[in-house]
């Protein structure tokens, strides 16, 4: 179900995010009076003047978008304005050429604003709303009506028109800035905290999550029209040019950040593929659509919706995948991506008409921006968090093996491999010590096995009591152990028999040992066979001089 919710949001915000490209924000419009309209195709020798007068031409009943693209008079339902008011028309950003408004009031005076694509850049407010002062006049305004040059008409010719006071304009951009300033913070939050996190473990998801956040930030900057008033002398079709862009960079992002997130087995030599071919054409469609749009914008915004709607099989493929593998951060995303889910599904039933366009409606993308970008760095803890387990577990599984294989499972002392690993290379003159147990065979007859063994353990933690510090004692042979001791703090060997007998055996049997030392070099492996030799030599003196005693032997070379 997680896998089916997530692929349908992802279907929606396709379907939707075109739309959104070219109409940022017009929720942001709802502030002050909404106004009905109707359409006039323009005509070379049309006089404004005649026909915001005479509006009977005007056809107020079929839709904008049926009109197609070309140039266009837009004039509104009858106004009654009170006068002395500080007044703004507010209509959202779309694409044109340009814009002119003609302002008609009660005792007849007839005002006129007119905008190329750059001027329009000069009036967008927050909201990517392009905002036209009305000239202050004492009588009431009657009309007003608006004339578009070169209007693409993907959307719609003046979308969401409105007349509001210029206090109510400032409130507007105030709450819109509180919004873009929240996610702005947000964003860069994010931003600065997985690069330093991206620094220090060096995931790979880590990365992509910190391209999408830089994408979404790049994007809602041109849609919110914050780029209008950063750089006020683009073209404003140039500003919707880069957001086109940027929004298929953000979803490419978003796609590799789904591929970074997941694991590894959730993709296959095919869906791998079909990802890197996704991305690659995304990038491209936002490039066409940058060189191309001025040439037959409404055939490259086709092609750029059908790429959309294309990345649903690359989205729809990859939940299928990662639900049928069992992922473990499958569940992560469906409730990361839930609000943009919602969002989504709200902005296509206002496209295909259902419901009607509001302030929040409208503004709903940067919220659920916000919110999955918000909720993805939580994920991406949770994923931290797991591969942490992860690795601790494997630390704690090879540290298990390599103590099992360094040590011997009967005593828990070094075996003998480990031992040589350890005991060769020492710096400085060692004593090697060599503990043979007398008559062992007879402790096993008497005992035995089980007993035997058990002799062994207690030899072995009466060695582990009396060696100083950086001292090495393994079980080298049967009934042989062997303990390697700087000159600094040598093993007294007498001190070990006399522990020995003191110690208490099972079933109080007397046990003996014999020692033989030598002290030498250790820094080679020949080193250890001539040091080996001595003191096996000496032990064998011990052994044949009656036993449960010491013997050294002379220093080696």
């Amino acid at each position: 179900m997680a896998a089916l919710l997530v692929a349908f949001a992802a279907i929606l915000a396709c379907v939707a995010a075109p739309a959104h490209a070219q109409l940022s924000s017009l929720g942001a419009g709802q502030t002050g009076r909404p106004l009905s309209v109707c359409v006039l195709r323009a005509h070379p020798g049309d006089d404004p003047a005649r026909l915001i007068r005479a509006p009977q031409r005007f056809d107020c009943t079929a839709k904008q978008t049926s009109f197609g693209p070309g140039d266009y008079w837009v004039i509104s339902n009858p106004i009654d304005a009170r006068p002395h008011e500080h007044l703004v028309a507010r209509i959202g950003s779309v694409w044109q050429r340009n814009l002119s408004l003609y302002v008609l009031y009660a005792d007849g005076y007839f005002a006129a604003m007119h905008d190329d694509n750059r001027g329009i850049t000069k009036r967008i407010q927050l909201g990517a709303i392009v905002e036209h002062p009305l000239p202050h006049h004492p009588a009431k305004v009657r009309r007003l009506m608006w004339k578009v040059e070169g209007a693409a008409n993907l959307r719609g010719i003046v979308m969401g028109p409105r007349l509001a006071t210029q206090a109510e304009s400032q409130r507007s951009n105030l709450a819109m800035g509180a919004i873009y300033a929240g996610f702005g913070g947000l964003a860069l939050a994010l931003l600065v905290y997985n690069l330093a996190l991206w620094a220090s473990l060096r995931y790979r998801f880590q990365l992509a999550y910190c391209l999408m956040v830089a994408a979404l930030l790049a994007y809602a900057f041109t849609s919110s029209g914050a780029l209008a008033w950063a750089w006020s002398d683009i073209a404003n079709n140039d500003r919707l040019r880069l957001n086109y862009l940027l929004l298929t960079l953000a979803c490419a992002s978003a796609l590799l950040f789904a591929r970074a997130f997941f694991e590894e087995h959730v993709f296959g030599p095919r869906l791998r593929l079909l990802i890197r071919a996704t991305v690659v054409i995304l990038v491209g469609t936002g490039l066409f659509f940058v060189l191309f749009a001025p040439i037959g914008v409404n055939l490259v915004d086709r092609v750029y919706s059908w790429v959309f709607a294309g990345v649903i099989i690359s989205v729809v493929a990859t939940l299928w995948s990662a639900w049928r593998n069992r992922s473990n951060y499958l569940w992560v995303f469906a409730i990361a991506w839930a609000l943009p889910i919602f969002a989504a599904c709200m902005r296509v039933f206002a496209n295909l008409g259902l419901i009607r366009w509001n302030f929040w409606l409208d503004n709903s993308t940067i919220l659920s921006m916000s919110a999955e970008a918000l909720i993805s760095s939580v994920a991406i803890a949770y994923r931290i968090r797991l591969l942490s387990r992860e690795r601790d577990s494997a630390i704690a599984a090879e540290a298990v093996a390599r103590r099992l294989a360094d040590t011997d499972p009967l005593t828990g002392l070094l075996n003998r491999r480990a031992f040589l690993a350890s005991a060769i290379g020492r710096e400085g003159p060692q004593t090697l010590l060599i503990l043979d147990l007398d008559h062992f065979k007879q402790v096993n007859d008497t005992l035995g096995h089980d007993g035997g063994d058990e002799v062994l353990r207690v030899v072995a933690r009466t060695l582990r009591a009396l060696a100083p510090p950086g001292t090495l004692v393994a079980r080298i042979g049967g009934e042989e152990f062997a303990v390697v001791t700087g000159m600094s703090q040598p093993a007294d060997p007498n001190a070990v028999l006399t522990r020995l007998r003191a110690t208490r055996m099972p079933f109080d049997l007397r046990v003996t040992a014999s020692i033989g030392t030598a002290t030498g070099a250790l820094a080679t492996e020949a080193d250890w066979k001539a040091l080996y030799r001595a003191a096996d030599t000496a032990l064998f003196a011990a052994k044949s001089a009656g036993r449960d005693r010491a013997r050294a032997a002379p220093l080696a070379a």
